[in-house]
């Protein structure tokens, strides 16, 4: 997905945010700000805003000296959501299609997203998560390609999402390949956080070798590359994701809340829909 020109005041409007989290001076602020100028002034709307967000939140942490100011604010986001998760498992386990609540709940922990500079009620938006109903729903084919699939790629997205995540991953029934971020870039998941959100031991946690807040394949590791070119089925979770990788190629479903206009309208969906949707 190509950048929109509406994306430009929301690379601003991060740094801003970002600033107000780790309380920065006026003066660090006006450099940051600065610097994200200089940025935007060398883009291409070529490129992906993962792309460019990438070189926004290194610039960042180059003239803080902080490599992962997102780090509190993750840990309490999983500690949230690990407070919801057993109830949460106790209602997909007792519901008529297992793998669809598995899907809705993971799908709802997507709100999860500090990049986008809303404020968001994880308890209210898993409250409606069983009845919300999917503006594109491609559950028939999910379900045809898990069958015929012998493992998963299964690509995060966010630090506290990933504990919803755990829910439709136990309904998969199939070994799992989970992907993180290489390095900590906004509240995108790492290892670190992956392990805190009880991710099992039986599932992989691997990196995609990349440091942007959403999956760039010019960008990830060899290693990386080759399992995704082999993958017979990929979960993509999130608005970076989903940035990243559409029209790639690979037998990807993408899994996300629309969180902005820019990706509604590429979607043609209502702003704050929910997305299942399989590549094209």
């Amino acid at each position: 997905m190509k950048t929109d020109p509406r994306c430009i005041p929301c690379f601003f409007q991060q740094a801003i945010n970002l600033s107000k989290i780790m309380k920065l001076d006026e003066n660090i602020l006006k450099k940051i700000l600065k610097e994200t100028g200089l940025i935007i002034n060398d883009i291409t709307f070529e490129e992906t805003p993962a792309e460019i967000g990438r070189r926004v939140y290194s610039m960042i942490s180059q003239i803080t000296g902080v490599e992962d100011p997102y780090k509190s604010l993750k840990r309490e986001s999983i500690e949230t959501a690990l407070g919801l998760y057993p109830d949460l498992k106790e209602k997909v386990e007792n519901s008529n299609d297992k793998l669809l609540s598995g899907i809705k709940y993971a799908v709802a922990g997507n709100i999860i997203d500090f990049g986008v500079g809303k404020e968001f009620d994880i308890h209210d938006e898993i409250d409606k998560a069983a009845t919300k109903q999917f503006a594109i729903f491609d559950y028939p084919e999910f379900k045809e390609s898990l069958i015929n699939a012998d493992s998963i790629l299964y690509i995060a997205d966010n630090a506290g999402e990933s504990v919803f995540d755990r829910l439709l991953i136990e309904q998969l029934h199939k070994p799992v390949l989970y992907v993180v971020r290489e390095k900590p870039i906004i509240n995108d998941l790492t290892y670190e956080d992956a392990v805190a959100s009880g991710i099992p031991d039986h599932i992989k946690i691997i990196s995609s070798g990349v440091t942007a807040p959403g999956t760039i394949l010019k960008l990830c590791s060899d290693e990386f590359i080759e399992i995704y070119n082999n993958a017979e089925m990929i979960i993509s979770k999130g608005q970076g994701n989903y940035e990243g990788l559409s029209g790639e190629p690979g037998n990807i479903f993408f899994l996300l809340k629309a969180k902005c206009e820019c990706v509604s309208e590429k979607l043609n969906v209502p702003l704050g829909s929910l997305i299942l949707k399989k590549s094209e």
